[in-house]
């Protein structure tokens, strides 16, 4: 083709330009169309041989998504590009406040033709509190005891002389490493307890499983938990409440703010993009560039509760085994059954090659930001900014299927499903898992070939890092794996059993090394006030080369490790030279 420059402007506004190369420029403004009609024009376009390669550029603004955008395999060899400004919205704007009393009130709009639910709202970008018993977590009411044959809780009875005639309050319980979200289904005072049962699905799995569990001890440790989404709990500035009935929100203003004049917004969508791709027609070699990824929900615990087995998977089904059974290679005896489903993301990926996020912003997400889950090859996320986070920021591979027992090697005959070859580089991570405090910074589950390198995590819930999953030493699909030279501090900030590096399960040639992990949080109302750590490989760890890591102190835990583990030059004498070098290089 001979070098050209055609402009067309199309019935949306939509303006394309052809270059010598044959690539393909598509301007797209917020407001005048969407990003699905921008790639359907680039598509067409293709298809007629008027430009391969497309590049849409997204002028700055807000882009409200109706639902999530896709990225198909005939999007394969694009570019999006956005200029500084650029946001994928899936939220909603309330406005119409008016006052009543102390409080401020809305009617919540309809959205897509049906009543909206939600379980966040920021007020000018700051994230409000959905009404609670507690304002400090410090001051957690804990548990009495548990029955888990009539699936009950005992708690205090002043614990919940506020709830007592509301209908959707839910009790948020801290077990050891993760949180139950469980919809409290009734309560029945007598005396000083009050006995409490709580709607299924949650309420059978729940009961059913050993790990983790609802503590009851003798030292004063018993499970913490708190109260909310009840309109009587509506007590403290900065607080909400929606009644879904009524379709009406509740707003306690804090110092400075006028609702007649704020920015509210509440998450509508759970997925704002995807990659779509099968194992023999991946999306192949895109980028995505600068854009903003902001405001996506979380609607699963106000439908089934969540009851996680580890680093936010819930669980659909589990239960104890007695007697327990032996394993083979050397793994100890086995308790329990469990299988886990997976958490919304913001962003999910699959069937996908070569897909680099870079640049990217995601904030203000009630799950998972980005995941990638399978059928991945290679691939980057490289420096991106991740900030108020409810789940984990970034997940990588699968941590097994919902047919999968969570405690078996996951072996498969197509290797093409493991997520393989992906980098996580030089991305910033801050207040990651501030829902599900069980979540992770980063958590890469059955992976292979995974480069995790000078990433800054700080200010999560749970763990900065982890890597594996089976609890088994049998070799399996994961080998291969490096993190090196992350920086990780001020993590565990409500859950222990923790590390800001953490392993499972049996991964030949995999390396930790050359990281920092430091500063971490000391919550009151934990299980075991010691049971936290720097680096932690748990059950089944194998052939795991860990050198080189700087840490305050030789705090490690080798726990259940399997064959083959190297541990070199780990904690505080380790060269100032790693210290400067470790987190992003940007």
């Amino acid at each position: 083709m001979d070098a050209r420059r055609l402009l067309i402007v199309a019935a949306l506004s939509l303006s394309l330009t052809a270059t010598a190369a044959d690539s393909l420029v598509i301007e797209v403004q917020p407001g005048e169309f969407t990003i699905e009609q921008a790639l359907q024009k680039a598509r067409l376009a293709r298809l007629h041989q008027e430009g391969d390669n497309p590049t849409l550029r997204l002028h700055a603004g807000t882009y409200r998504l109706s639902q999530p955008v896709v990225l198909r395999p005939e999007d394969s060899h694009t570019r999006i590009i956005a200029e500084e400004g650029t946001v994928l919205n899936g939220g909603v704007s309330i406005t119409g406040w008016r006052r009543q009393g102390k409080l401020w009130v809305a009617d919540v709009p309809q959205w897509n033709g049906r009543p909206l639910e939600f379980r966040q709202m920021w007020v000018n970008g700051q994230k409000a509190i959905r009404a609670r018993d507690v304002e400090d977590f410090e001051k957690m009411w804990r548990i009495r005891a548990v029955d888990k044959v009539s699936e009950t809780i005992y708690v205090p009875a002043a614990a919940v002389k506020k709830i007592l005639h509301e209908r959707h309050a839910e009790m948020v319980l801290h077990e050891m490493w993760c949180i139950a979200y469980l919809r409290i289904k009734d309560i029945r005072v007598a005396g000083d307890s009050a006995a409490i049962t709580f709607h299924n699905p949650e309420s059978h799995v729940h009961f059913m499983h050993p790990w983790p569990s609802p503590m009851v001890t003798t030292d004063g440790h018993n499970s913490a938990f708190y109260l909310t989404n009840a309109k009587t709990l509506l007590d403290q500035p900065g607080e909400w409440y929606l009644d879904t009935k009524e379709e009406r929100l509740y707003y306690m203003p804090r110092q400075g703010e006028d609702m007649r004049t704020a920015e509210v917004e509440v998450p509508a969508l759970e997925t704002l993009l995807r990659v779509e791709g099968t194992p023999d027609r991946p999306v192949t070699d895109v980028t995505l560039s600068g854009i903003t990824f902001r405001h996506a929900t979380w609607l699963r615990p106000s439908v089934m509760g969540h009851a996680p087995l580890q680093a936010g998977m819930y669980m659909t089904e589990a239960y104890k085994i007695r007697p327990q059974i032996s394993r083979p290679n050397g793994d100890h005896k086995l308790d329990n059954q469990g299988w886990v489903g997976r958490p919304a993301a913001a962003v999910a990926v699959s069937g996908a090659t070569d897909v680099v996020f870079e640049h990217c912003t995601f904030e203000h997400c009630a799950s998972t930001a980005l995941d990638c889950h399978t059928f991945i090859s290679g691939g980057a996320v490289r420096r991106c900014t991740f900030s108020d986070i409810g789940g984990t920021a970034i997940l990588a591979g699968t941590f097994g299927s919902e047919a999968q027992e969570a405690h078996l090697p996951y072996r498969v005959s197509d290797m093409r499903e493991i997520c393989t070859g992906l980098t996580i580089a030089d991305n910033r991570i801050d207040d990651a898992a501030n829902e599900d405090w069980g979540c992770i910074g980063i958590a890469a589950g059955f992976v292979r070939d995974i480069l995790i390198e000078h990433n800054e995590i700080s200010n999560v819930s749970y763990t900065g890092i982890s890597m594996g999953w089976g609890w088994n030493q049998q070799t399996c699909v994961m080998a291969n794996n490096t993190i090196r030279g992350n920086y990780i501090h001020h993590y565990a900030r409500h859950m222990y059993d923790t590390a800001g590096i953490y392993t499972l399960g049996s991964q030949p040639h995999t390396f930790i090394e050359e990281n920092v992990v430091s500063d971490i949080y000391t919550p009151g109302y934990v299980h075991d006030p010691n049971h936290w750590f720097y680096l932690y490989t748990d059950e089944g760890s194998s052939y795991i080369t860990v050198r080189n890591n700087w840490t305050p102190s030789e705090k490690f835990l080798k726990n259940a490790n399997g064959p083959g583990n190297t541990w070199e030059n780990n904690g505080p004498m380790v060269a100032d030279s790693i210290k400067i070098k470790a987190g992003t290089r940007q």
